[in-house]
């Protein structure tokens, strides 16, 4: 006779799952922002107003307030998606799995978005600098801050790329079983 299987309680699992998404949300903010801070300083002068000499230091605080934002969102999107797929029975090493997918994902819209945005004000500097904000004129800040607002949008797409993936993923994985 078959034993009825042990039921697992989800809150020590879900727990982990919501604080690693918030965590990692903040790793991404903190990194991506640590190297558009350095290319191109103008760009947080411009958009956001910054007028003082610690820019790179503010600029990584500014990615971590916001990637804990979206880490935040994307850590209740991806929970109570992993809760309603899985019952609440998802192990904690599934969901790290998805969730690193997720952050390679987000790394990879990021340097796409910067790239492509670099492209675009190569190819046509009069358009980059009319349809952008402050571009800057000389062309090599102007290719700097082209990066910066591009991976910014390349990241931002990311986060919605990897969440949607990220589900698509679990949900494969549990009709697998």
């Amino acid at each position: 006779m078959n034993k009825p299987s042990k039921l697992i309680s989800p809150v020590g699992p879900l727990i982990k799952i919501l604080i690693t998404c918030i965590f990692c949300g903040g790793f991404i903010g903190a990194s991506t922002n640590a190297i558009n801070g350095y290319v191109s300083p103008q760009y947080y002068q411009n958009i956001l107003g910054w007028e003082f000499t610690s820019i790179w230091s503010a600029s990584i605080a500014q990615g971590i307030f916001e990637g804990l934002i979206y880490g935040i969102l994307f850590s209740l999107i991806f929970t109570i998606s992993l809760l309603v797929i899985w019952k609440g029975q998802a192990p904690y090493s599934l969901a790290l799995t998805h969730i690193l997918k997720t952050v390679l994902v987000v790394y990879i819209c990021w340097t796409l978005g910067g790239l492509i945005a670099m492209g675009l004000a190569a190819l046509s500097p009069e358009f980059y600098r009319a349809a952008f904000y402050k571009v800057p004129t000389e062309t090599k800040q102007m290719l700097r801050y082209a990066w910066v607002g591009g991976s910014i949008w390349g990241a931002l797409l990311g986060g919605f790329i990897g969440v949607i993936v990220a589900i698509v993923w679990v949900n494969t994985g549990y009709k697998s079983l």
